[in-house]
Formats: structure tokens, C-alpha cells, sequence
């Protein structure tokens, strides 16, 4: 991704067919807390839950917050809202906050909540590319615009220049999976948490029923070694600098952890608040998107949102990698906010070392 526009794109490449359903706010009903406005990365959907859940359950009112969600889309960028001051906490890939800094806006991640990455490669089995290496010669699908850079290094780690089409042809991918289900392409790009869904909520036309996982392979850029790492809250380097706002920092982290902690061990209910805030896509694939969500958060080892170093030294490589960044940021993140947070969680499972996946049944076009 270059510029301005990562943001913007990797955000359309997170919920890919999803419709934005515009603008959208809600808010905590006390009106002598702290003031503080969340802009989120995309529009209503399981990627937030444990937000609507920390709003729902009342949490954020507990801490001493009246807190207003403001929804994404496809013309709103994370980054530029903090920074424009018009919201103190934003959610965006960490990519797109390095490419912010590298520009010379001040953003700082302050809890990476998502552990790992979402991003996945999907190939039919019977095409018997179970491998990145295997892509050689292959005509290899993603969104482009600034979400291409971990298939690419993947690509590039197993002899391939994706860059210029050498050793493999990249086919530029829409927000959609229809490319890959008319099998015009070898591979396709996928979150697990959504085109993933999509494909398994498709009917094979040869057999009139829902496709399985048997029927596909599942190449995970993490375990490629390139994952990047994706969902994490930032603020304003100026504002944070403001030893009140880190009080308010702290409590709102809590809050938020509370949130997805609660939603590590209710499916259910946080999907229903998902629904409830206004999804336009239907229970089916929320409930989908609800578990997943929660497997790129748990287990937690260092406890949810304290910023891995490895992990993010190797989305910083990449990113320097493929010139999403011109040099090796600094200062991007920090830990002691999150850190904070957790403790003021004292009795609370902060890590989720045992947790483990519901089981979620697939339904025809996610209904």
C-alpha cells in the first residue's frame, strides 16, 4: 500500500462483499463521564463485537466513559479521523498506521488486540495446490491496493516476483469470491473471518449443496510466516502525551478488553448486539465471523493487547519490504497502556490460554 489509500482499501478488503449501510453511531447514555468517540474500520459487523459488547454490557459506563461508536465504510479512513481530532480511538490494520507515520501523521498504537492475522489464500482441493509454492505458474487473485503485501512476500520467500508477474500472475480480485467459485482464477484471497464464509455459504452448482472445507485448501499467511498484524486500537501521539488522557486511555482499554473477554465466551449474545447495531449481513455468517473474530484475539499470551514485538517486527519488515514505508518507523506503538489495563482486570482471564472455538454451522448465504 502507498499513501493515502491503504487505509481506505484494506478496509474494503476486510468485509469484502459487505454493503455499507452509511454512517452510524451509538452512544452510553451518561452525560457526566468522559467524552470519547471510537471510530471504527468498516461498517457493523462481528470484527467489533467486543465493542457493542463493552457499550451493551456497561462496561464503558462503569469505567467513567460516555463512549459514541462511529461506524466505517468505504470513504471513511480510521487514521485520518484521530488525527483530524473528530474521534480520540481508531481501529485499523497496523500497516495502515505505519503508512500514516511514514507520511508524517502522528499515530500511535497503544493495544494490538488482534494476536494474529486473518488473511488466507483459498485453492480447491482438487487443483492440488496445497502450498504457496505450488502458486508457481498460477493465476493467484487478491484485492491489490495495499492488501497484497503478505501474499507477496510469501510469494516472494518461495521463488516467485509477484511484483512484475514473474514466476505467477496476479489477477486483481473484487469484493467478492465469484472469480474463484467460476474457478477463473487458481486462488483467491480470503479473511477467515468473511470471504472464507462466503465460499462455504455457496452452493456447488454440480451437487446443489453448501461447499465444505473438505473442498478447499486453507493456506494461512501466518503460517507462512507472513502474517501481518491487523486490528488494533490507536490514538493521537499528541493527545496521548496528556497524562489525564492516559487515565482515560487505561479505562477505556479496560473496558473494551472486558468487552471481547465477555464475547470470548459468548457467541451468542455477542452476536446478537452485532445484529441488533445494524448488520446487513445475517446471523448465519455473524455467528461465523463472532468465532473467528475470536480465534485471531485468544489465546493471549502476554494478555489481550499488549503488542507482540516479533509479531510486529515482521509487519514492519514487509511493510518496508514492499514499500508500504519508506524506513523503520519508530514510536509506533507502545505497551503500557495495555498493560495497565489488564491489571485493573485483577481476577479476569486476560490471555484466554485455554480457550477454545465453538462450532458453528454454515448456512445458505449466511442467513
Amino acid at each position: 500500500m502507498k499513501g493515502k489509500a491503504f487505509a481506505t482499501l484494506a478496509a474494503l478488503a476486510v468485509v469484502g462483499a459487505a454493503v455499507w449501510g452509511g454512517l452510524a453511531t451509538r452512544a452510553t447514555a451518561s452525560t457526566r463521564a468522559d467524552k470519547v468517540t471510537l471510530q471504527l474500520k468498516w461498517v457493523t459487523q462481528a470484527q467489533f463485537a467486543g465493542y457493542y459488547a463493552a457499550l451493551d454490557l456497561g462496561y464503558y459506563k462503569a469505567a467513567g466513559l460516555n463512549v459514541k461508536l462511529l461506524n466505517g465504510g468505504p470513504q471513511i479512513v480510521p487514521g485520518q479521523v484521530v488525527a483530524a481530532g473528530r474521534a480520540q480511538f481508531g481501529v485499523n490494520w497496523l500497516t495502515a498506521l505505519l503508512a500514516a507515520r511514514d507520511t508524517g501523521t502522528n499515530l500511535v498504537d497503544i493495544a494490538q488486540v488482534f494476536s494474529r492475522s486473518g488473511m488466507t489464500e483459498l485453492t480447491w482441493k482438487s487443483s492440488g495446490i496445497n502450498t504457496i509454492a505450488k502458486m508457481r505458474g498460477k493465476k493467484v487473485a487478491n484485492w491489490l491496493g495495499g492488501n497484497e503485501f503478505e501474499l507477496f512476500a510469501a510469494l516472494n520467500k518461495n521463488g516467485m516476483d509477484p511484483a512484475h508477474n514473474k514466476g505467477v500472475t496476479i489477477v486483481q480480485q473484487p469484493f467478492d469470491m465469484n472469480l474463484f467459485l467460476q474457478h477463473k482464477v487458481d486462488s483467491a484471497s480470503a479473511m477467515t473471518y468473511n470471504e472464507l464464509a462466503q465460499v462455504l455459504e455457496s452452493k456447488n452448482p454440480k451437487t446443489g449443496k453448501l461447499y465444505s472445507l473438505k473442498d478447499l485448501n486453507v493456506i494461512k499467511m501466518q503460517n507462512a510466516g507472513t502474517g501481518m498484524l491487523e486490528d488494533g486500537i490507536f490514538v493521537n501521539g499528541s493527545w496521548i502525551k496528556d497524562s489525564a488522557h492516559q487515565d482515560v486511555a487505561k479505562r477505556f482499554l479496560k473496558a473494551s478488553f472486558q468487552g471481547w473477554i465477555y464475547c470470548r465466551n459468548h457467541v451468542t449474545q455477542c452476536t446478537n448486539w452485532v445484529l441488533q447495531s445494524g448488520s446487513t449481513l445475517g446471523r448465519g455468517h455473524q455467528t461465523w465471523e463472532t468465532n473467528e473474530i475470536n480465534k485471531l484475539i485468544w489465546p493471549a499470551p502476554k494478555g489481550i493487547g499488549v503488542m507482540d514485538k516479533a509479531a510486529y517486527a515482521r509487519t514492519a519488515k514487509i511493510a518496508q519490504e514492499f514499500k508500504v514505508i519508506g524506513k523503520a518507523p519508530k514510536g509506533a506503538y507502545r505497551t503500557d497502556l495495555a498493560v495497565a489495563a489488564d491489571k485493573l482486570l485483577a481476577g479476569v482471564d486476560t490471555k484466554g490460554l485455554k480457550f477454545k472455538p465453538t462450532s458453528v454451522k454454515v448456512t445458505p448465504g449466511g442467513k
